[in-house]
């Protein structure tokens, strides 16, 4: 299978497993090497906000920072940050990864958002979703997961309900025609 980094992976809604029920997750890395790595980006991290999350690291946000929601990345080390965020800020540690989404996990990053000096779109994320070499191609196949480009828009907008219905949209898809049973008409 080839790389889908930077597409988007949504749940099928049968999916078992809660952590990913009705999820989107834009993919980071995907290699047969090396695995499959990606942020959730439709679900929150409890009621956590940037406000707090900046108090435990002492640090001093924005006013406008100070009430955006943390987001739940996915089950991979929950005490681990990453920012997903539009391709104006770019830092050594930036990772590139679609034509306009890059992601960023230091001190760095958060500090230039907190003073307002950062990206111009992100979303903050505690934790990632992580496959073994193998174990995500197996899933897509076992009709888990369905895979569609993103676009910064899908990505970074604040309806987290909608993303999961906006993603099955790009594909054309209605919720209810989607079948549990892989390979069946």
């Amino acid at each position: 299978m080839k790389s889908l980094a930077g597409q988007l992976l949504v749940a099928m809604p049968h999916m078992l497993d809660e952590r990913f029920a009705r999820s989107v997750v834009y993919l980071c890395a995907h290699s047969p090497e090396g695995g499959a790595m990606g942020l959730v980006i439709n679900k929150l991290f409890g009621s956590l906000t940037l406000g707090e999350l900046y108090a435990q690291l002492d640090l001093e946000p924005n006013e406008g920072a100070r009430s955006r929601p943390v987001h739940f990345g996915g089950p991979v080390e929950a005490g681990r940050g990453f920012v997903l965020h539009s391709g104006d800020y770019r830092e050594d540690a930036t990772v590139v990864v679609g034509e306009d989404i890059s992601v960023t996990a230091t001190l760095d990053i958060l500090r230039a958002i907190g003073k307002a000096e950062g990206p111009k779109k992100s979303i903050l994320a505690l934790g990632y979703a992580g496959w073994a070499p193998g174990q995500l191609d197996a899933e897509i196949q076992a009709n888990g997961w369905l895979s569609v480009s993103a676009d910064a828009d899908l990505v970074f907008a604040e309806d987290l309900e909608g993303k999961w219905l906006r993603a099955l949209a790009k594909l054309g898809i209605e919720p209810s025609m989607l079948s549990s049973d892989a390979g069946h008409a």
